[in-house]
């Protein structure tokens, strides 16, 4: 891979790990939150609109909001880990639905793997994930 698309990445005790679930699947990210919720408290959550509200409101931990994905979420995550300031990314992805913002959700992943960021998209990964960190 082409080193000149690669940033240092600090990674600090803390993490920022974004959140994002495809509607389908925002019920199986939250059950994941609370399973998990001990382990996430330990590091600064972002999450996209409804989701990041979801998890907020039933989990109690503290999620930095974003937009929705289709009103450009998907994107300002991406920024932020082009920006470096993300350290992990879950994501729950319902492969079965049609998203009508799609594009938005590819190049999300795409900047994902450019950035050689830990990327979850279904609750096994994610569980070894958190666990790692």
């Amino acid at each position: 891979m082409d080193t000149m698309l690669m940033t240092e990445v600090e990674s600090p005790a803390r993490k920022r790990i974004a959140l994002v679930a495809h509607d389908n699947m925002k019920d199986d990210l939250l059950q994941w939150v609370l399973d998990h919720r001990e382990s996430l408290a330990a590091h600064d959550l972002v999450g996209t609109g409804t989701t990041g509200r979801l998890v907020a409101e039933h989990a109690r931990l503290d999620v930095t909001r974003v937009k929705s994905g289709p009103l450009g979420g998907d994107q300002q995550i991406g920024a932020m880990i082009a920006e470096g300031r993300i350290h992990g990314l879950i994501f729950f992805v319902d492969p079965l639905s049609p998203h009508p913002h799609d594009v938005d959700v590819k190049a999300l992943m795409r900047v994902a793997l450019v950035y050689d960021l830990p990327m979850a998209l279904n609750p096994a990964p994610a569980t070894l994930m958190i666990e790692a960190m």
